[in-house]
């Protein structure tokens, strides 16, 4: 997967930088365990971190064309990701003339941008976000992959940028400096509500899905070479279940290919059962031997568990039936709920930034025993998002609430907020005005009214807001452990196809994902196939709700803590006495767990508040 980073200054010699570059590189070690490289010249600095998945030998990085020692390479390339029709396009490119040296899909990227320009990008079907630095006419090119599945941050430094997989490399630049306003505060404070492009920190941008960033002499330019396309449906529903199929079935093969271990995550869904059958099936064809599968549980969830809105029932007896429906080599992984306090920090420093407490440690958790028998996992993420699966898919059809469905239940954003920071930031405003910007860039459909309608700017709502919270939590929780999460429900193609199916559809059956369901019921066992909706699974114990309750009362009394000046007190001693800081759902986030994540921010990344 790796991580890469850079800096470009068209009127600085950065060819000195090699130490700064390496340091930089250096702080997303866990997401390149496996080498590490610096590419300097007068105006562009470059460096990487690898995780070897394909081609071992000569996939190293930062690349260059092969040609010869005593010339300049006409580009350089630092590459994070996957793109999985690389043998389509490295034949074509072979067919033109171009000569590998191995079988690294960064090669074949490289490659393609020499034979078309720009226009490479328009190729490629993966997950990936590379820099690419044109030797020619000294021109940086920051891209994004359609969905944002992998990251990249940058921020303006002078006459040039600074960038980094995550934040953590930017930081590391002496002239970046670890600041937050008002804004940022803000995206901190609600879920899945900031725009796209916006990186927290206090200057610092993210390139937006499906988007290039170019930097030469001229400046900073934005480009868009990817949108979905609004036009009617016209499959019928048969058709339309043999399509989704298809194309589902396509994308989980092409994901399959890796030079090492292999396995996937099942929580007993539809959505990872879904891509755990079609794994299989798809090994079993070529040979590959049974697939490998993981789950999360935690110890005493038996007697712990209760059902809430997001979590209607326990994974355990639906990830055994398709583990033995499927035949996988299943592996569960038991967690202790009471050490999910202690893991908020490491957390904290995967994402650099708050995120949402116990959501993100016990995926984190998963990954680092995942990590210990394999480099590479396929996951169900992007279901929900793009078949409508969540329950506010259902009741926005039924009651439009004219807000973020996620967020729509949330009467006072502002009540644990500190009254100094009340002056400074209303969040109701703030989510007002960017549901305001996400609604205008709905794509819409001439003549579509009513709940059609409303149903399409959900879906946009949820693909370019709330899937972007889940696919970051995602790569930092497994990228902090060194592995790879693959998102066959990511697939550009799929994402396409199901942008314009209508909501009836996407419903069929009355049941959440009904298409889904349908197009892969001979797969898996009706129980599983008929199972409602249920989220990613928490810690419930009660060892745990103390802990974090005996942690939060340390913080509230240490006059010292920086966190005091942010958030309401005296609400915040009320919640620690009751249950109202965790409601099961997204409105509000866990609040506690959050708060302490938000006073270890502040402490261990010295963060300045600018308002």
């Amino acid at each position: 997967m790796c991580g890469i980073t850079g800096w470009v200054d068209h009127t600085r010699d950065l060819s000195g930088q090699g130490p700064l570059l390496t340091a930089m590189a250096a702080t997303m070690a866990p997401r390149g365990p496996d080498g590490s490289g610096v590419w300097l010249s007068p105006h562009a600095a470059l460096g990487h971190r690898r995780l070897a998945l394909i081609d071992l030998a000569t996939g190293g990085q930062p690349m260059t064309p092969a040609g010869p020692a005593d010339t300049a390479p006409p580009a350089v390339l630092v590459f994070s990701g996957e793109v999985y029709n690389h043998g389509e396009l490295r034949a074509e490119l072979a067919r033109r003339g171009h000569a590998f040296r191995g079988r690294s899909d960064t090669e074949v990227v490289l490659r393609a941008y020499l034979e078309w320009g720009e226009g490479a990008f328009d190729r490629l079907v993966g997950m990936y976000a590379f820099a690419l630095w044109d030797t020619r006419t000294e021109t940086l090119l920051l891209v994004r992959d359609r969905l944002g599945i992998k990251p990249l941050y940058w921020t303006r430094r002078g006459d040039g940028v600074i960038f980094g997989s995550e934040p953590k490399a930017v930081l590391a630049h002496p002239e970046v400096p670890a600041e937050v306003d008002a804004e940022g505060l803000a995206a901190l404070f609600t879920v899945a509500i900031k725009p796209p492009g916006q990186g927290v920190y206090r200057g610092l941008d993210e390139v937006r899905p499906g988007h290039v960033v170019r930097v030469d002499r001229d400046g900073v330019r934005h480009r868009r070479y990817w949108e979905l396309t609004t036009a009617p449906h016209t499959d019928d529903l048969p058709a339309t279940v043999a399509e989704v199929r298809r194309l589902l079935g396509d994308a989980v093969g092409s994901q399959l290919e890796s030079d090492v271990p292999l396995i996937a995550l099942l929580s007993g869904g539809i959505d990872s059962s879904a891509i755990v059958a079609l794994a299989a099936r798809h090994l079993a064809k070529d040979g590959g031997g049974r697939l490998a599968t993981y789950a999360l549980d935690f110890t005493g969830s038996e007697t712990d568990f209760k059902p809430d809105a997001l979590h209607v029932s326990r994974d355990a007896p639906f990830v055994r039936a398709v583990a033995g429906h499927v035949g996988t080599d299943h592996t569960d992984v038991s967690v202790e709920t009471a050490s999910l306090v202690g893991e908020l920090g490491p957390a904290l420093r995967a994402r650099d930034m708050p995120g949402v407490g116990d959501l993100d440690v016990s995926l984190l958790l998963l990954f680092r025993e995942v990590r210990r028998h394999a480099a590479v996992a396929l996951s169900g993420e992007g279901a929900d998002d793009f078949f409508g699966g969540y329950p506010w898919f259902r009741a926005e059809a039924e009651r439009p609430t004219d807000n973020f469905p996620w967020s729509a239940g949330v009467k006072d954003r502002n009540a644990q907020l500190s009254p100094q920071l009340r002056e400074a930031l209303d969040l109701d405003t703030y989510v007002a005005d960017a549901y305001r910007t996400a609604l205008a860039e709905v794509p819409r459909l001439d003549g579509e009214s009513g709940a059609d309608r409303r149903m399409r700017e959900v879906f946009h709502l949820q693909i370019t807001r709330f899937l972007p919270f889940l696919l970051d939590r995602k790569d930092r929780m497994s990228m902090a452990n060194g592995l790879e999460v693959r998102v066959p429900f990511c697939d550009h193609r799929l994402v396409e196809y199901l942008w314009n199916v209508p909501w009836e559809f996407k419903r069929t059956g009355g049941q959440e994902k009904g298409l889904l369901r349908q197009a892969v019921a001979d797969l898996l066992p009706d129980e599983v196939v008929r199972r409602p909706k249920s989220g990613f699974p928490f810690g419930h114990s009660p060892a745990y709700l103390d802990a974090i309750r005996r942690t939060v009362r340390t913080i509230v009394a240490d006059p010292a803590a920086p966190v005091l000046d942010l958030v309401n007190v005296p609400a915040v001693r009320a919640m620690v006495d009751s249950d109202a800081w965790f409601s099961g759902d997204f409105t509000p986030p866990p609040w506690l767990p959050r708060l302490i994540q938000l006073d270890q921010w502040l402490r261990e990344y010295g963060v300045r508040v600018v308002l």
